[in-house]
């Protein structure tokens, strides 16, 4: 690995930890060799770029007693070995990309050991060996075969199950579509019936677990039986879901933030393993407190990408502000409210209108958007957030996932990257839902208040985050 060319030391030089970073490639040299360094500009989801050093190679996977070369690539973020490296498949012409537990369709690599990375305990040569170990038993790449090479019967199953979909080729998939709510009390309750009322379901499952201390409402639903709703006391019964909605808390007598906090951390740790393992393909969807940290939270325990974790966050509050922009102010654009499900948080428009059917885009803060936004924000306070309130706008979450609407909603989501926050936090921006989970809209400049609220907010759930033990 040569770290002595000019271009490669002038990036290093300026990395935050120049010299940790300098000792860790030198320690990955010595032990993958065959892991080249280079530099590259890094193009992050908000659009911003940054010039990065890069390693290239191969890693060695065997499968069925052959080994194969899989081509990686792995990006050291300014924060580097502190942050984790974003991570790639780079395959070939003669490659396709097996989108699974820990490789989504666009090749970006998703392992436990990235998700809980923890310098100096973690380390790149680590992560490729967990990787050499996952990708052995779940190859994310395969041989790009021609139609001459498929079975007939596979060509005519596929062709059958194929649909034209708003001008696009998707797989028709509608059967057994089933939902899991995990939480009693009132807000799983609310969940449960605003799910019921709102989305197309084959079966909906409530799951009353015995550590959330909101428990209740199971055996109602029980004694009242609803049709395609069925109540268990057991993670199992989540098996096969397409959404799985989680809105336990297991708070505690402990008086300090942070120990209340650990123990719903302490809770999850006993069920999100096992509702990934159960569902697979799933998209989680939390409603637990404090929101954005317990989002964070399940997608590190999950090892699922985080398209497919999100939490209810600012979905509630950005309907209602659509609302009255609507009806009370006589404005018909789209608007979200983003940031920490707290008093940071900060209203957003779009650039179309409610019933547009392009791509939603955020509008920057304007002398001319400003004051509408700031006395519609006005107009939402004190309306609180009860239970079937929150219970609604879960169904209105759901209901995106199901039916593909791909509709912009704000939901709590991995920030990195977005306009400029280098931290792995989790809080509310606008994303489009479908059927394979949210993306991002891009980012855009703030104000000066709105950006300072936001960053505030990222040095809080980053400081928080740091407490708590996972």
């Amino acid at each position: 690995m040569d770290l002595s060319s000019e271009k490669i030391k002038r990036i290093l030089s300026k990395y935050k930890f120049h010299d940790v970073a300098i000792e860790e490639l030198q320690k990955i040299n010595r032990i993958f060799p065959e892991m080249k360094s280079s530099t590259g500009t890094y193009t992050f989801t908000d659009s911003s770029q940054r010039d990065l050093v890069k390693l290239i190679g191969n890693i060695p996977v065997k499968y069925e007693g052959q080994t194969y070369n899989f081509p990686i690539q792995l990006w050291l973020i300014d924060s580097f070995p502190f942050t984790p490296p974003i991570c790639f498949l780079r395959p070939t012409s003669s490659m396709v990309i097996r989108e699974g537990k820990h490789v989504d369709a666009k090749g970006r690599i998703h392992l436990p050991g990235l998700h809980n990375w923890d310098y100096p305990k973690s380390s790149v040569v680590g992560l490729l060996n967990e990787m050499i170990v996952k990708f052995q038993e779940d190859p994310p790449l395969s041989s790009r075969s021609t139609p001459s090479d498929k079975n007939p019967h596979e060509l005519l199953a596929m062709v059958s199950n194929l649909q034209i979909n708003d001008g696009s080729v998707r797989y028709q998939d509608q059967q057994n579509v089933k939902v899991s709510v995990i939480g009693g009390g009132d807000l799983g309750m609310a969940s449960v019936m605003s799910i019921k009322a709102k989305c197309k379901i084959d079966k909906l499952v409530f799951i009353d677990i015995m550590e959330s201390s909101t428990k209740g409402g199971s055996a109602d639903l029980e004694i009242f039986s609803i049709p395609k709703v069925d109540v268990s006391k057991d993670l199992t019964s989540s098996a096969g879901s397409r959404v799985v909605v989680v809105t336990a808390n297991a708070w505690s007598s402990e008086q300090s933030y942070v120990k209340v906090v650990q123990t719903n951390v302490e809770m999850y740790r006993g069920i999100i393993p096992n509702l990934a393992h159960l569902s697979p393909n799933a998209v989680i969807v939390i409603a637990s407190q404090p929101v954005d940290i317990m989002t964070h939270v399940a997608w590190r325990q999950s090892g699922f990408p985080p398209t497919r974790v999100i939490g209810a966050g600012c979905n509630l509050d950005s309907e209602r502000l659509c609302r009255i922009l609507d009806i009370n102010l006589n404005t018909h654009k789209q608007a979200w409210v983003i940031g920490e499900l707290s008093d940071n948080k900060v209203p957003v428009m779009s650039t179309t209108g409610l019933n547009s059917s392009i791509k939603p885009e955020i509008a920057p803060i304007s002398s001319a958007t400003k004051p509408l936004l700031d006395r519609a924000f006005e107009m939402m306070k004190n309306k609180g957030q009860r239970s079937w309130s929150v219970g609604l706008s879960i169904a209105d979450i759901t209901n995106s996932i199901l039916t593909d609407q791909m509709k912009a909603h704000s939901v709590s989501t991995l920030a990195q990257g977005w306009s400029g926050i280098a931290s792995e936090v989790f809080l509310s921006l606008p994303c489009v839902l479908g059927a394979n989970g949210s993306t991002r809209l891009a980012g855009v400049s703030l104000g000066e208040e709105e950006d300072s609220k936001l960053r505030d907010s990222v040095s809080s759930l980053s400081n928080l985050m740091t407490q708590i033990r996972l």
